[in-house]
C-alpha cells in the first residue's frame, strides 16, 4: 500500500470542523435501547452511530450479541435520526447482512485483525465496495500485522480505509484495560499520515473515569476522530458496563476537549511542535512507569539480600550493567556521559530502595 491521499477521501467528505465522533452502545440490546440512544445523540457532535451486533467474547457464557435482528434496529435509527451507522463484522456472512441493512461503515475487531485468513475473507467479500472499513489494531502490539490487514483491503480495491487504535493486551496489571502503547500508533501515523486514525478510548480505559484524558491525548497527537461507547444507562448495560458513558457526558466531553489544530502557514509549525511535545509526554510517562517497575524489583532484591545477609552494593554486577548500557547507548546515538549520569542516578535510587528494605 502506498502513501496515498485518496485514503482520506471518505473522511474529508464529512466536511466537519471537528474530529469525527463515533458513539453508541457497546452492544445493541433491544430496539427501544438502540433508538433511545440514537435520538439522544442526534444533536451531538457524534456523526456516526455505533453498536455491536455480534460480540466475540473472550470466554463463552457472556452476552454475545443479538445477531442480525439488531441490524433492523440500527437501520431504523438511521432513518429516524439521519446518523450514519457502523458495526463490527467478523466474517463474510456478517458483511453480507450489514450491506443488506445499509450499514455505512464496517469495522474489523482486534481479534479478527490477528488472522490474515479471516481478514482476507472479509476483504474479498467487500471487494470494490464504496463502504468505509476501519481496522482495529491487533490484540498484541504488532504494527506489521495491523498494516498488513489494511493492505489486504486496499489490494481488494477497498479505498475508503481507516484504523482504530484500541490498545493492546498485556499480562501486566496496569491502569488500563488495554495498554495504549501510543508509540505504535504514532509510528503508523508517521509512515501513513493520510490514513485516518481514530482512538477507541473506551476499550483502552476499561473504565469511564479516564476516557476524557485519553481522548485529549489522542487529539494532541493529531488523531482524526474518537469512537466512544455511549449508553443511556451504562451501569446496567449488557456488556462492558464500566467503560460506557451517557450521551449527556459525551456531549460535555466534546465541549471540553481542546482541538489545537490551527490554520495558516505560521500555525503549521505550532501544530507540529505540539504533536511532537505530546509524543515526548507519552514517552516520559512510559519512562516513569518503567523506572517504577525497576525499583519494585530492586525492593525484592533488597528483601532477598536481607534474608541471606548480603551487602547492598555489588560492584562487579554494577560495572557489568554500566558497560552494557554504554554500548547500547552508543547504538542509540546517546553519549557515554549521558548514560553514566542516568544510570548512576538509577543505581543510587536502587541502593536507596534496597537499604530501606534491609534497615526496616
Amino acid at each position: 500500500m502506498k502513501n496515498k491521499k485518496e485514503l482520506r477521501g471518505w473522511l474529508d467528505k464529512f466536511g466537519l470542523d471537528h474530529p469525527l465522533v463515533i458513539a453508541g452502545p457497546c452492544s445493541a440490546e433491544t430496539e427501544a435501547q438502540v433508538l433511545k440512544i440514537a435520538h439522544q445523540l442526534k444533536d451531538s457532535d457524534a456523526t456516526v452511530f455505533r453498536a455491536g451486533i455480534w460480540k466475540p467474547r473472550t470466554r463463552p457464557g457472556n452476552f454475545e450479541g443479538v445477531g442480525a435482528l439488531g441490524l433492523k434496529w440500527m437501520q431504523k435509527a438511521k432513518e429516524e435520526t439521519g446518523m450514519m451507522t457502523t458495526t463490527e463484522v467478523a466474517n463474510a456472512n456478517h458483511v453480507d447482512l450489514a450491506l443488506k441493512h445499509d450499514v455505512d461503515i464496517l469495522w474489523i475487531g482486534a481479534r479478527t485483525t490477528v488472522s490474515p485468513f479471516i481478514v482476507q475473507e472479509i476483504a474479498d467479500a467487500l471487494q470494490g465496495t464504496d463502504k468505509t472499513v476501519l481496522i482495529k489494531n491487533p490484540v498484541n502490539p504488532d504494527l506489521s500485522l495491523w498494516l498488513g490487514a489494511v493492505e489486504r483491503f486496499y489490494t481488494a480495491d477497498v479505498k475508503n480505509l481507516g484504523v482504530i487504535h484500541r490498545g493492546f493486551s498485556t499480562y501486566e496489571k496496569t491502569r488500563y484495560r488495554n495498554n495504549p502503547e501510543w508509540q505504535i500508533a504514532v509510528d503508523l501515523q508517521n509512515r501513513f499520515p493520510d490514513l485516518p486514525l481514530i482512538l477507541d478510548p473506551s476499550h483502552i480505559a476499561g473504565r469511564r473515569d479516564i476516557i476524557f484524558e485519553l481522548s485529549q491525548t489522542a487529539l494532541d497527537l493529531n488523531y482524526d476522530g474518537l469512537m466512544i461507547e455511549t449508553h443511556h444507562d451504562p451501569d446496567n448495560a449488557w456488556s462492558d458496563a464500566a467503560q460506557q458513558i451517557t450521551p449527556k457526558t459525551l456531549i460535555q466531553f466534546t465541549e471540553d476537549l481542546r482541538i489545537r489544530k490551527e490554520v495558516g502557514e505560521a500555525a503549521e509549525f505550532k501544530n507540529k511542535i505540539n504533536t511532537l511535545r505530546t509524543q515526548i509526554d507519552v514517552i516520559d510517562h512510559q519512562l516513569i512507569e518503567t523506572l517504577g517497575k525497576r525499583m519494585n524489583i530492586a525492593d525484592e532484591i533488597g528483601a532477598l539480600k536481607k534474608v541471606h545477609n548480603v551487602a547492598v552494593l555489588q560492584s562487579k554486577r554494577w560495572n557489568e550493567i554500566l558497560g552494557k548500557m554504554i554500548l547500547q547507548g552508543e547504538n542509540k546515538n546517546l553519549s557515554e556521559e549521558f548514560i553514566l549520569k542516568v544510570f548512576k542516578a538509577i543505581h543510587q535510587e536502587s541502593i536507596n530502595h534496597q537499604e530501606k528494605v534491609i534497615n526496616n
